[in-house]
């Protein structure tokens, strides 16, 4: 079984682009679908807010759009959700920074890059005021920061686990200046954050996922001139990261991707990304039953343009997939793909 349907169009809802998508299957079984509603352009700068739909049917059926975030004149962007098993709440991580204060700006410390956590103890329907967490999860050289995108996890010891990325203010030049994933932690239920591992240069957004041995692996998009995924472990529960090495089964054009364990299919990670090494295409989901080690099984998903995504599981056990999907780009429909162990297996 494979359906899919497209949850968000660009051009629609008064919003000129919707991209970045986070996924997230709460404790009660709903399907909360992040994105950005960029308003006025397609560009990662602008007027930017983060929407929400939601589906109490495991995704068959969605709400109607829902403003989690918003700001006039600001870029509210990177939407990461994790919740806590002990008390059900939904933690968004997401970021901040003026419609005209865009990367470039911001590399060159022309402009700054804020953090910010909002929570829902109702499953979604209603949200906190945010909180500035910049200068508890940012370090005072750091320049660009990103939450996620995509979804945190929560760790069987109970510590959250949040990706995120980082640049280096050494040079204040993008060309120059050294990107790095890291993670933040929180294990008191959201009460604290911390700055957890930090994966060596050359990797930017990333995911992360618990291994069956207790360790947390992180996937990263990469700008080490490979067209291939990064990964590192972790033996400490994300507080660092050791264990490097470049994935060549996992091809990438310079993207973000997403990874997530499928319980029903044999107990193995999953895998999303547009696999080509020249452009943004071929969005295809993997599938590993020896923790990443290896990837035998591959299924297209769309041949054609396509972008960033994330994976999640549902309470019945079907993959969930939001992915950047188009005809003639990447960035015409956020669609959400729908399906189960047999169509993963098929030929």
């Amino acid at each position: 079984m494979l359906d899919e349907q497209v949850l968000f169009k660009s051009g629609t809802l008064g919003y000129h682009t919707f991209r970045i998508p986070a996924l997230l299957t709460s404790s009660s079984g709903r399907v909360l679908a992040f994105a950005e509603g960029r308003v006025h352009g397609p560009g990662d700068a602008g007027t930017i807010e983060l929407v929400l739909r939601h589906s109490d049917d495991h995704g068959a059926s969605w709400s109607d759009l829902q403003v989690v975030v918003k700001e006039d004149d600001m870029t509210c962007g990177n939407p990461c959700p994790v919740q806590d098993r002990a008390t059900g709440a939904i933690w968004l991580w997401f970021c901040k920074n003026t419609a005209e204060g865009g990367e470039g700006l911001i590399v060159q410390g022309k402009a700054k890059r804020t953090v910010w956590l909002t929570h829902s103890l109702d499953d979604g329907d209603s949200w906190s005021e945010p909180v500035d967490m910049t200068d508890r999860v940012m370090q005072p050289d750091w320049t660009w920061y990103a939450t996620g995108p995509g979804h945190g996890i929560q760790l069987q010891s109970g510590r959250m686990v949040v990706p995120c990325d980082h640049m280096v203010g050494i040079h204040l030049d993008r060309a120059r200046d050294p990107y790095h994933s890291h993670v933040v932690y929180s294990d008191d239920g959201g009460a604290t954050w911390h700055i957890g591992g930090i994966v060596r240069d050359g990797t930017n957004e990333c995911e992360v996922v618990e291994l069956l041995n207790g360790d947390v692996m992180i996937n990263c998009r990469n700008y080490a001139g490979r067209s291939q995924r990064a990964v590192a472990i972790s033996r400490d529960l994300g507080s660092s990261f050791g264990e490097f090495r470049w994935d060549g089964a996992l091809v990438e054009p310079v993207c973000q991707a997403s990874i997530v364990r499928w319980p029903q299919a044999d107990n193995g990670l999953l895998f999303a990304n547009p696999a080509s090494a020249t452009d943004r295409t071929r969005m295809t989901v993997r599938h590993s039953t020896d923790e990443g080690h290896s990837w035998p099984r591959a299924k297209l998903l769309h041949a054609g343009p396509a972008a960033y995504s994330d994976l999640a599981v549902s309470a019945e056990g079907n993959a969930l997939c939001l992915y950047e999907k188009g005809d003639n780009g990447p960035y015409e429909t956020l669609t959400f793909a729908r399906f189960d162990p047999e169509w993963l297996s098929s030929d």
